[in-house]
């Protein structure tokens, strides 16, 4: 299997005219300065000596609204990394944007620039989520923006936020809902972290806005995932990547923030699986062979091997690595196949009713 790797090119507030209450770009990316064309040279170009050979490369623009810039500097960073891709140095161009800057000119100029993958920062499929974030666009822009993007076949990337002003679990499962019926290619989910000098700074010292605890995020991203893994889309990232700056030393005032938040998520999906295995009445076999990815290994035995204690209360389990396979399959002691996660997903959906 080859690696994947994504060159990320963070153009902090360029192209983005909202301040959106939660958000201070040039805190989350570390940067202060405008990107030069030769700035983003100099980071492929850095990232390409460190790359292993035989991988999957991608150029991404982060940070920024990309299609909010004016068409020349789209153009101009875009002929950039369209060189590398021409050159076969990288292998896809990918872009983030907001849904109110999508229409078919950007589109044409993003054909025009071989570009791969648009991710729309989208946040929330509710009104008055979107409202009390100051996000300057509606629902309607998101369905406007996504009907655009299928038309001219670029996979389609979907950013949903949990915690923001307003927001409630059930807003935040319909949310994912509505980007499975939407039929997203990949997501990433963003819990929301109160970063210093935003408007959710204030609103928080102010009394007016209490943020998610980690363990209530937790759970409500848990139910998300499941979500998305019964259909079959892939979640990119959960959470925002560690930096120096991502931290509560320096600009996270408050909020769940965790460096390994999406490992104990994981772990916890692993935790409902193995409830449903021990309520398990259809298995004949007392011995278990669980196959796994070797990545996901210690998610599924758990903190302390705690999963895998409770496991062995009424199974002998066997743990086999397989880094052919993303889901586990089990079998009984003889290798015959019994089922894999999706069947336990499924049903831990229909009993708690989210789907």
């Amino acid at each position: 299997m080859k690696s994947h790797y994504i060159i990320p090119i963070f153009i902090p507030h360029r192209g983005c005219p909202h301040d959106c209450v939660f958000c201070n770009q040039r805190k989350i990316t570390g940067l202060d300065t405008d990107i030069t064309n030769e700035d983003i040279v100099n980071t492929i170009e850095e990232h390409l000596a460190t790359i292993k050979a035989q991988s999957i490369i991608e150029i991404a623009f982060f940070g920024g609204s990309f299609t909010g810039l004016d068409i020349v500097s789209q153009s101009s960073f875009l002929e950039i990394a369209k060189k590398y891709k021409d050159n076969g140095k990288i292998d896809k161009i990918r872009l983030s944007t907001r849904p109110d800057y999508i229409n078919e000119e950007i589109l044409n100029n993003l054909k025009d620039y071989s570009v791969d993958i648009i991710e729309l920062g989208v946040q929330s499929m509710d009104e008055g989520v979107l409202s009390a974030s100051n996000r300057g666009h509606n629902v309607d822009d998101v369905y406007r923006a996504i009907k655009l993007i299928k038309k001219y076949d670029f996979n389609l990337g979907l950013q949903m936020m949990v915690g923001l002003v307003n927001d409630t679990y059930e807003k935040s499962l319909n949310t994912a809902k509505e980007f499975v019926k939407l039929k997203a290619d990949l997501v990433r989910i963003y819990p929301t972290l109160i970063i210093k000098e935003t408007y959710l700074e204030k609103l928080y010292k102010n009394n007016e806005y209490i943020p998610f605890s980690l363990e209530t995020t937790i759970d409500y991203i848990k139910d998300i995932l499941m979500i998305f893994k019964y259909n079959n889309i892939p979640v990119i990232r959960i959470g925002l990547q560690p930096t120096d700056n991502i931290s509560f030393e320096k600009d996270v005032v408050t909020g769940p923030l965790h460096p390994a938040i999406r490992q104990i998520i994981e772990s916890k999906i692993y935790k409902e699986i193995i409830k449903i295995l021990l309520k398990e009445k259809e298995f004949n076999s007392k011995n278990l062979n669980i196959k796994l990815n070797n990545k996901m290994i210690s998610l599924f035995v758990g903190y302390k091997s705690e999963n895998l204690k409770d496991l062995r209360k009424k199974f002998n389990v066997k743990i086999i690595p397989d880094n052919n396979i993303d889901k586990i399959e089990i079998y009984d002691g003889d290798e015959n196949y019994i089922i894999n996660e999706s069947y336990f997903i499924e049903k831990y959906l229909i009993e708690n009713n989210i789907i």
